[in-house]
């Protein structure tokens, strides 16, 4: 078969399984990521307006996860969390291993990595802030949540956009790991592929193609998001 005709959505070809895998590639690298928005929004403010223990917290949560490697990640992930899944069927009368399905421990386990680099993100692009400006907000009588609709949270997105980028193009690259939970993204699908066709330089770099267009797309994104955040900002002269 040449190359066209592994990738066809014919009977014989692969491209309808590739498709559909690079789709569950996106589903699980968007949710991993959304849920680390959620915790690193959380640990972000844990650090800068948190107590003592938060602060604590915080700090322990972003070292651990940021120092260890993603792939121990998914894996005391997937099988905790399997354990603790079981222990829970167990108590109440469900014997047997009962295993966490591999979509929600690789989604979990990418957004606890990924809420790690965007609470620095998110920290870093708040410390950015004009105190001025949040002082003026104060002193005219602005509520805390208004003063965070209007004044900070528009600016900390600008500021942190960047940054929010490259940790979701990281995100995209941490969801080929999940493979070894037997999720067929696209990196396992393609697995898959290659030891059916005995094809797998061709297949590998399909995936790779792939992942360089959603990769690509993704950036072309985010300019654009830069872009609309940034009107009326004066630019600085270059």
């Amino acid at each position: 078969m040449d190359f066209l005709g592994l990738v066809s959505f014919g009977p014989e070809g692969w491209g309808l399984s590739l498709l559909f895998a690079s789709l569950v590639t996106i589903a699980v690298a968007t949710c991993g990521f959304l849920l680390g928005v959620v915790l690193g929004g959380f640990a972000a403010w844990a650090n800068l307006a948190g107590g003592t223990v938060l602060r604590v917290s915080a700090d322990t949560y972003t070292t651990i996860f940021r120092g260890i490697p993603d792939l121990l990640v998914i894996y005391l992930f997937y099988f905790g969390g399997s354990l603790l899944v079981t222990s829970t069927f167990d108590a109440v009368g469900h014997a047997g291993f009962v295993g966490l399905h591999p979509f929600v421990a690789g989604a979990g386990a990418i957004g606890i990595v990924s809420g790690a680099y965007q609470a620095e993100v998110f920290r870093g692009a708040f410390r950015a802030l004009s105190r001025g400006e949040i002082e003026a907000g104060k002193s005219v009588g602005m509520g805390r949540l208004l003063l965070f609709r209007r004044i900070i949270a528009p600016q900390v997105l600008q500021y942190a956009l960047p940054g929010v980028g490259n940790v979701w193009q990281m995100t995209l690259k941490e969801s080929a790991l999940i493979s070894v939970t037997g999720l067929v993204e696209l990196l396992r699908q393609s697995q898959i592929a290659a030891g059916s066709t005995r094809k797998p330089f061709e297949f590998y770099l399909i995936a790779g193609a792939i992942f360089l267009f959603i990769t690509w797309l993704s950036q072309r994104i985010f300019e654009r998001l830069e872009k609309y955040t940034s009107r009326g900002v004066p630019q600085e002269a270059s």
